[in-house]
Parts: C-alpha cells; sequence; structure tokens
C-alpha cells in the first residue's frame, strides 16, 4: 500500500469515481406507495424471473469486496477507489431489490430450484484475476441493463418502472470502467488471456440461455421476452469486446500487424549485414 499514491485528475477511472460520488442515491429517494400494476400471479412470476438479477446484485458487491485487494497490491489506486463507489451501488441495489420482495410480498426462487444460478456465479468468481472478475461482471452488468431496461419501457410509471431508470445509470458508470480498465491492457495482453475471457463469454451465455428457457413461461406472464433479451445481451457484448480489441478480427489483424513488424526488422538487419 502506498502512503501517498499519485492521483492524475484527468485519469478516466478517477472521473468515473467522481460520477459515483455524485450520483449517489437511496431508495428512500422514492415513493414506495405508487403500483405495480401486478396481480398475483404477475408478482409470483415477476419474483422468480428477478431472482438472477437479485443474486446477482449480492454476488457483485461480494465480489468487489474480494477483488479490491488486487488492485491494491497493483498499485491501483484510482481503481481502488473506484471499486468503493461499485460496491456502495451494488450494495443500494441489493437493498432496494429486497425491500421490493417485502413490497409485493413475495420471495425469490432458491439456488436448488434454479441451478443455473449457482452455476453462473460459481463460473463467475472461479477466478480472482482482476481482468476475468471485470469481464464477467460487464457481461451481468449488460444483462441487468437489459433486464431493467425492458421493464423501464414496459412499466414506464410504476415504482419499478423509476428504480430500473436509475439503476441503469449506475449500471452504465460499471460498464464504462470495465471497458476503459480492459480496453487499456489489450496491446500487453497475451493471446490467452483474450482466448480466456472469450471462453467466459461463451459459458456465461449458455448458462444464461439455460436459466432464461426454465424461466420463459413465467417471463412471458409478465409480458418479458427472454429471447429477446438475450439477443439484445449477446449483441451488447460483441459490441463491448470489440471495442476492447478482444474480438477474432482484432487480434488476426495485430498478428498481422506483429508479422509485418518483425519482418521489417529482419529486413533491416538483413540490409546492415550487406
Amino acid at each position: 500500500m502506498r502512503v501517498y499514491p499519485d492521483l492524475n485528475e484527468e485519469d478516466p477511472i478517477l472521473q468515473l469515481f467522481h460520477k459515483g460520488v455524485k450520483g449517489q442515491w437511496s431508495s428512500s429517494d422514492f415513493d414506495w406507495e405508487l403500483s405495480f400494476h401486478l396481480d398475483d400471479a404477475e408478482a409470483t412470476a415477476f419474483a422468480h424471473i428477478l431472482t438472477p438479477v437479485y443474486l446477482g446484485e449480492q454476488t457483485a458487491m461480494l465480489g468487489a469486496s474480494t477483488i479490491l485487494p488486487h488492485f491494491v497490491e497493483a498499485h491501483e489506486t484510482s481503481a481502488q477507489l473506484y471499486i468503493t463507489t461499485f460496491m456502495l451501488d451494488e450494495a443500494r441495489h441489493f437493498e432496494m431489490l429486497t425491500k421490493v420482495y417485502r413490497l409485493i410480498g413475495k420471495r425469490p426462487l432458491e439456488l436448488r430450484d434454479l441451478r443455473e444460478m449457482f452455476r453462473y456465479h460459481y463460473r463467475l468468481l472461479k477466478s480472482k484475476n482482476r481482468l476475468d472478475w471485470l469481464f464477467g461482471i460487464l457481461i451481468s452488468d449488460l444483462f441487468a441493463k437489459n433486464f431493467y431496461g425492458a421493464f423501464r419501457k414496459l412499466f414506464p410509471n410504476t415504482l419499478f418502472g423509476q428504480l430500473s431508470t436509475r439503476i441503469i445509470l449506475d449500471e452504465a458508470r460499471h460498464q464504462a470502467f470495465a471497458e476503459y480498465y480492459i480496453g487499456s491492457l489489450r496491446d500487453e495482453m497475451p493471446h490467452e488471456v483474450r482466448d480466456r475471457l472469450l471462453t467466459m463469454r461463451d459459458d456465461l451465455l449458455f448458462i444464461m440461455q439455460g436459466m432464461l428457457k426454465r424461466l420463459q413461461d413465467e417471463a412471458r406472464i409478465v409480458g418479458i421476452d427472454g429471447y429477446q433479451i438475450l439477443q439484445e445481451l449477446t449483441h451488447d457484448i460483441e459490441k463491448k469486446v470489440h471495442i476492447m480489441g478482444l474480438d477474432k478480427d482484432e487480434r488476426m489483424a495485430q498478428l498481422r500487424e506483429e508479422e509485418a513488424r518483425e519482418h521489417s526488422e529482419i529486413m533491416e538487419m538483413q540490409n546492415e549485414e550487406v
């Protein structure tokens, strides 16, 4: 740990930290008397399909606390500061969703009722490497964005619609952090690390597909198309992967550049010998 670290005000991660500080809010800022517009069957279905997101908020909060020491070891002070706002965001989401369950008088599914949730979060937390964790959290944040976005469109004037709007803003900051952090390391990232991240992407999407299949009937009850959310998620992930330079096209282009550079160096050496 550094006693007096250098904090550059131009650092994009530090700027995200400032946005996180200014963007804090509380569940008490909302009118909890607003209707959900759900009958009993719809409320039960809603409670069940909300469960993966609810567990995801808890997992992200706990995962951030375990990954923080890795940023300390790397002497990345701005990332340490940012991750504290990340934990507070997730803690707020967790507390707020707990109040939602109490409000509608329903319980989330248990892990034994949807084992895909356990497999998903086990895969997410399998590695303690901060790159792996950030990439997995990015995928989860994109899923949450699409999930909350669907409810915001369906129920814009309800309590959960308003809560979803605020949560999406938090998720956008989390995505920006992961995207910038991972993208800034792409030039020095070994190809095996990129392959490992893309394998994680495929694993998480496969598990998520099974999870949505199990919940599709209940999603239909509340008007949510789970497969549309999955399609939008897949599109968003591929877009982020391309922006961060992790996709295969980007890697092939980089390999061609490396080969061209090596060829140029060899030609220069041969010319010098001549």
